[in-house]
């Protein structure tokens, strides 16, 4: 079997979590989300996510790469990532911020339903 090219995740949330504090980290989990999403659709797709991953600096990503990064997201199902699974799964792969940071994590969330609130209204 030949290499395989493997996507490694430099965990950066912890330092921008404290740097931030959870509003501003969580507006830039928006942020990112915005580069990546299909401007039709509001979701990120298989299509918008390989578009766009140069980037993340994932250029090289395989198509498996990109199925792969869909599904351990897709919590509902429908082959897409919107907003709030987008933001999941980036807190899912800080396994320091998951570890360490639950106060944080729960501050973000709550802080990000907040401005969902606000953009609403």
């Amino acid at each position: 079997m030949g290499s395989r090219n493997v996507v490694v995740f430099e965990d950066f949330f912890p330092a921008m979590v404290e740097k931030l504090g959870a509003e501003g980290f969580m507006k830039e989990l928006s942020n990112g989300f915005q580069l990546l999403v299909d401007g039709d659709k509001g979701v990120i797709t298989f299509e918008s996510l390989k578009r766009n991953s140069a980037l993340l600096g994932l250029k090289e990503m395989s198509d498996e790469e990109v199925v792969c990064m869909l599904r351990e997201g897709d919590l509902d199902g429908d082959g897409a990532l919107n907003e709030m699974e987008f933001c999941t799964l980036m807190l899912r792969l800080s396994s320091d911020l998951m570890n360490n940071s639950r106060n944080l994590l729960v501050e973000a969330i709550l802080n990000f339903y907040a401005l969902c609130q606000i953009s609403i209204n």
